[in-house]
């Protein structure tokens, strides 16, 4: 494993106002600093509730911090000069629900980011995605759509997906 820092995190906060019978905020992160190395393998856990998808969805800035700061490869996203859609081309993100789209097949919903971000052409899309589908056994499935598919399948297709576009986190 190499010691290069892909992603430094420090100090970031996430608050929500709560509107109950008294307005107050809810501190979803309160103070996270980290560093994430290029080839590392990182873990979040914790309790449902507990802020790691929060978390998540700071690193690429789909939920904007309300304090600290996030680098990747030195660039410091929150910075609103950055252009924020370039860095999450760079990020690979599985959803808990997977947004495949339903009138898609399995191929295609796999190969229609990198084709029309003009990534790869469409004869190299689908090739990298029948590679990824013979890794995860679902090969056989590249014709169906999601609604004739298990949530296993298609989490796994949702995880080939991303790979697709080739990221350089996960």
């Amino acid at each position: 494993m190499t010691t290069d820092v892909l992603i430094e995190v420090r100090d970031l906060k996430k608050s929500f106002a709560s509107h109950g019978r008294q307005t107050s905020k809810i501190h979803a992160l309160n103070g996270v600093t980290t560093d994430i190395h290029r080839g590392e393998v990182v873990v979040v856990i914790g309790p449902s509730g507990s802020g790691k998808s929060t978390f998540l969805r700071c690193l690429n800035l789909l939920e904007m911090p309300t304090g600290g700061s996030v680098l990747v490869d030195g660039v410091d996203i929150t910075d609103p000069k950055v252009n924020i859609n370039v860095h999450r081309q760079k990020m690979g993100m599985v959803f808990q629900h997977f947004n495949l789209f339903p009138n898609m097949t399995i191929l295609r919903n796999m190969t229609v980011a990198p084709v029309e971000l003009g990534r790869q052409t469409k004869e190299q899309a689908e090739k990298k995605a029948m590679g990824l589908l013979e890794r995860v056994g679902l090969a056989d499935r590249a014709n169906a759509y999601p609604s004739q598919l298990s949530g296993g399948q298609k989490q796994r297709i949702a995880i080939v997906r991303a790979l697709c576009m080739e990221p350089e986190v996960m």
